[in-house]
């Protein structure tokens, strides 16, 4: 069986990379003192992105869970996702940890 933190810290990792590449996108010179245009292709983008987001932690938080419970295994099904779960909730706590810091 795999291990819950690593699910966790791969949900955590894919935040951080999102974020960042938002930040350096935003943040080059091609976009500095541009306005926010009314056109179609931002929300498709953002739309697009959520459920790629969405997907992907569906895949990290229930997948697992998901094959232990149709292997039979109910209580470690529950307890594999309690455990991704509560990791997860760690990585959240020092990411408000780290912005309180900054």
């Amino acid at each position: 069986m795999k291990k819950p933190f690593l699910f966790a810290l791969c949900a955590a990792v894919y935040i951080v990379f999102i974020v960042s590449a938002i930040n350096f996108v935003s943040s080059l010179p091609v976009f500095q003192g541009v306005e926010g245009e009314d056109n179609l292709l931002m929300p498709m983008t953002m739309l697009a992105l959520l459920v790629l987001s969405v997907a992907l932690m569906g895949f990290l938080f229930l997948s697992q869970p998901i094959l232990l419970y149709i292997e039979g295994d109910k209580k470690g099904s529950v307890n594999f996702f309690l455990k991704t779960l509560g990791f997860f909730a760690c990585f959240v706590l020092v990411f408000i940890v780290i912005m309180f810091l900054l």
